[in-house]
């Protein structure tokens, strides 16, 4: 860890923990809009995602399903990729009750995140274990740029890391949870620590 790391986690660590707790205590009937909010994320400013997440469950989009392009094209929160996103935002209606099945299953958090990243189209293994840590589930790690960038600043390694396939996702996966043990901060706080050091607030 550098020393910049270690002075902010001491300064943010409270709200870290508090805004985990918020994660685990999200309700069920939630969960289908934490869902959308992870399809509009990639290559998309986090707050726009966010406005969308809030407009869609405020339309009640997931009883009354409607083409959501319009909102995710507005320009005050604009979602890269609109056309493409709300196909999926569609989809997401007819997978969501297999979605909850396996999430009330006994599989382990990893087994949940792998089948969410192997039977949705268009989510990786970084938005299935984003949308598993938005709804509480914990020791999952979210490789998006900012970690990365973040792992190689402390260390971890030497540049960089490119990740374009599911084994080199969890083999980097495996080293983050690893430089958890060393620090002794749990992975799911060195996400939120990672995240804010590069945007300057923790939102999710």
């Amino acid at each position: 860890m550098t020393e910049y790391h270690l002075l902010l986690y001491g300064k943010i660590k409270e709200n870290i923990n508090k805004r985990l707790s918020e994660f685990s205590n999200v309700p069920k009937d939630k969960y289908f809009y934490e869902f959308c909010y992870c399809i509009c994320t990639p290559q998309s400013k986090a707050r726009s995602a966010f406005e969308v997440q809030r407009i869609l469950e405020e339309r009640d989009f997931y009883n009354n399903p409607f083409d959501p392009t319009e909102i995710l094209r507005f320009p005050g929160r604009y979602i890269r990729f609109h056309n493409v996103k709300s196909k999926r935002l569609l989809d997401a209606i007819k997978f969501y009750p297999l979605l909850m099945d396996v999430l009330n299953s006994d599989e382990s958090n990893f087994s949940k995140r792998d089948w969410i990243a192997h039977n949705f189209n268009g989510f990786s293994f970084k938005e299935s274990s984003h949308f598993l840590r938005n709804i509480g589930y914990r020791g999952l790690a979210i490789l998006d740029r900012h970690i990365l960038r973040h792992l190689a600043e402390c260390g971890v390694y030497s540049e960089i890391p490119a990740i374009s396939s599911e084994k080199q996702y969890k083999k980097v996966e495996e080293d983050f949870l690893r430089f958890s043990e060393y620090t002794k901060i749990p992975v799911d706080e060195l996400d939120l620590l990672f995240w804010a050091s590069s945007t300057g607030e923790i939102l999710k």
